[in-house]
């Protein structure tokens, strides 16, 4: 197990939390997600979150979006954070 400081923290989405900032990042070994300890902006709580459920924050200087699963989550929905798939029926 590793615990590495981030120096300077990064702006990231935590799903179902809310943007903050990473300010460590735990690494319990090749079988796990790394897990990012994150201060969240909203309401000062700090979360350790597994690495599926963390998105960086989008930045226009680095031309970088807002992650497709944080677009969703704002809209209202969660459920499905993945690719939209048409489904279609045989005749």
């Amino acid at each position: 197990m590793s615990l590495q400081q981030l120096d300077p923290p990064l702006p990231v989405h935590v799903l179902d939390k809310g943007p903050g900032y990473a300010f460590a990042v735990i690494d319990y070994g090749q079988e796990h997600n790394l897990i990012w300890v994150t201060a969240i902006n909203d309401t000062g709580e700090i979360w350790c979150a597994p690495n599926p459920r963390v998105r960086m924050q989008a930045n226009w200087t680095m031309g970088r979006a807002k992650p497709p699963a944080i677009a969703t989550g704002e809209a209202g929905s969660c459920a499905n954070t993945g690719p939209v798939v048409e489904v279609v029926k045989p005749n």
